[in-house]
């Protein structure tokens, strides 16, 4: 792809994406993602309506009338993105690779954050890790990281989660928001998602195209696994296979459903056929809820 052609299309989707955070997401993501605590702000006057716990009673005596302390809150956080790019993301039927809608969201995010002063940083994995950007802030590093998930070329196929998790655990020291963005077609990962989800705070975006639950009535199919290579041969017009297919894809998907659960990580599946804007805005309005109950 020639290079004007790229820096066209990062153009696009970074105005589509801005436009969403602008009008959309960043009231979601400023209530869903706090900071870190407290700083001190001013001395005022107290007024009415003010608490009587922000009252400073060494100004309030000095000066004869109250006086109440105020805060602001530290918003700077760290906000990782690992992002699957194994070689079961190139693949799509619909709207969209699935490495292209995660670029998007990935987009939305990233500006989000930054609109919010936080810090945005990427890991690309496979069965390896393939690249690491260190969080910054500015609009270069969230062009960088849209370039890289788009552009990047993996040495890896396959898919190793767990490397991914543990690799992140070791690089990053201040608690940060993760966000593990991936088709999770693997295993033997939980152990170290439930440990980094003790010390940061875990989200899982779970992207699958509809041809992954469900066989298309198309006659006999030569398929290929583009992580292993394998190929095989099914007849997608005998109903009972497709019911098959959809039976096994519906168990592991519950599957997986059931592992974050129990993992406490919050999780959303997202379909490439279908609009990520209200799946997300209804994740962020829900957890907002959540986290207000607490």
């Amino acid at each position: 792809m020639e290079t004007s052609e790229i820096l066209k299309r990062i153009r696009k989707i970074e105005i589509s994406t801005k436009n969403l955070v602008e009008e959309v997401f960043a009231g979601e993501y400023h209530s869903m993602f706090r900071g870190q605590g407290l700083e001190f702000s001013e001395v005022r006057e107290y007024m009415p309506g003010d608490s009587f716990r922000d009252i400073d009673w060494n100004v309030t005596a000095r000066m004869g009338i109250p006086f109440i302390k105020k805060f602001e809150e530290t918003r700077e956080l760290n906000v990782l993105f690992l992002v699957d790019s194994s070689a079961s993301t190139v693949f799509g039927t619909k709207n969209y690779l699935k490495s292209e809608y995660i670029a998007e969201i990935t987009a939305v995010l990233s500006f989000s954050a930054l609109s919010n002063q936080d810090k945005v940083g990427l890991l690309l994995f496979s069965d390896r890790i393939e690249k690491f950007i260190p969080p910054r802030k500015g609009r270069k590093i969230a062009l960088q990281i849209l370039r890289e998930i788009l552009f990047f070329e993996p040495k890896g196929k396959k898919t190793d989660i767990k490397q991914a998790i543990e690799y992140i655990s070791r690089v990053t020291k201040k608690r940060s928001i993760i966000f593990v963005i991936s088709d999770f077609l693997d295993d033997g990962y939980w152990d170290s998602l439930k440990l980094l989800s003790r010390k940061h705070d875990v989200l899982a975006l779970q992207i699958i195209d509809k041809a992954e639950t469900e066989l298309p009535d198309a006659g006999v199919l030569h398929l290929v696994d583009p992580e292993t290579g394998k190929q095989f041969t099914a007849n997608t017009s005998n109903k009972k296979v497709r019911e098959r297919f959809k039976l096994h894809t519906a168990m592991l998907e519950d599957k997986i459903k059931r592992s974050f659960k129990e993992n406490r990580v919050d999780h959303l599946s997202l379909h490439t056929d279908q609009s990520y804007v209200l799946e997300l805005q209804r994740f962020f309005k829900q957890r907002i809820k959540q986290k207000a109950k607490r």
